[in-house]
């Protein structure tokens, strides 16, 4: 007489519903550390490219960098939209996108006297924390998640955007 049968064939059971549910626990929690990534890329991003993408009313016009201090560069504010006005100090955050000497085409931001660069430089430029986030996303997303191909979709699209941003700048 063999009676062990149904308790081993109830404990299978149960370790296969523990392990789905570890499983389970673990696509959902790095599909959302997955999501928070992307959306912390978007969200820095937006930041300047919302200036540079809805440049329909705002001011516009260029800006030759006369100084660079700390983090920031001024220099002289010529417009070219209508409406706008010329400045004789207007701000950008200095980074390896602005060299002094230069003269950018740029979008004011509205209430300041703080310029991002506007065009498809600075539209690229702006959105250069999503580049960034996607590359760090597809690692979570091969790893975690056990999606090569998208994992690789995904780091192919940052590495692009950030390979042409470097090279538009």
């Amino acid at each position: 007489m063999i009676p062990a049968m149904p308790a081993v064939t109830a404990s299978r059971g149960s370790r296969q519903s523990t392990h789905a549910a570890l499983r389970f626990g673990r696509l959902a929690a790095m599909g959302a550390v997955a999501g928070l990534i992307l959306i912390a890329g978007v969200w820095a991003s937006w930041g300047t490219a919302q200036h540079v993408m809805l440049g329909k009313g705002r001011e516009q016009g260029t800006m030759t960098v006369k100084a660079c201090s700390g983090e920031r560069c001024t220099g002289p504010y010529t417009p070219t939209s209508a409406g706008s006005k010329a400045r004789a100090r207007v701000t950008i955050e200095q980074s390896v996108a602005v060299k002094k000497g230069q003269t950018y085409t740029v979008t004011v931001k509205p209430g300041s006297s703080d310029v991002v660069r506007s065009g498809p430089a600075g539209l690229l430029y702006a959105w250069v924390p999503l580049g960034g986030a996607l590359l760090l996303a597809s690692v979570v997303v091969a790893g975690g998640l056990r999606l090569t191909r998208v994992a690789w979709v995904m780091a192919g699209l940052g590495i692009a955007q950030l390979t042409v941003t470097f090279l538009a700048l």
